[in-house]
């Protein structure tokens, strides 16, 4: 195994975020109309510190919720038995603007996953997607709308 490279330190992180927020906020001019879903389990947390950011720059609380992808994989068939997380979305996300956050943004099945289990709740006005890091090698044609790092790997 090779050594381990540090991508993002703490620093790093909290201006990508930051930098996110900021992005989210020019696209989205309705506020009230944003919420964010973090994907399980790395973009729970990521999905979080966003949502903070957020709420500073709109003075506004900005609805968060998590989805787990694990029932809705295309690989579910190769594993024994799932690892699944709770899915929490205590709001409606009907005709609102769904942000979408993961850590990693890699083939792009996760991310079309996670597209499949939100039509369990509804139909979104329009999903976008933020990612921490975006490695390439899509397998699925899928971008992210807004990205901290481009690593090619």
């Amino acid at each position: 195994m090779g050594s381990r490279v540090v991508i993002l330190n703490s620093a790093a992180i909290h201006r990508v975020l930051t930098r996110i927020a900021h992005e989210i906020a020019e696209r989205n001019e309705d506020t009230s109309k944003v919420v964010i879903i973090g994907v399980q389990t790395g973009g729970v947390h990521l999905a979080r510190r966003l949502a903070a950011v957020l709420s500073g720059i709109w003075g506004q609380n900005v609805p968060i919720g998590t989805i787990d992808v694990s029932m809705h994989r295309d690989d579910l068939a190769q594993h024994a038995v799932p690892n699944v997380h709770p899915t929490e979305i205590a709001f409606d996300i009907n005709n609102r603007t769904v942000v979408l956050v993961d850590d990693v943004l890699f083939s792009g099945r996760t991310a079309r996953s996670a597209l499949d289990a939100l039509n369990d709740f509804g139909r979104p006005a329009r999903i976008q997607l933020a990612v921490l890091v975006d490695r390439g090698h899509r397998e699925l044609p899928l971008k992210a709308d807004f990205i901290g790092k481009n690593v090619p790997t």
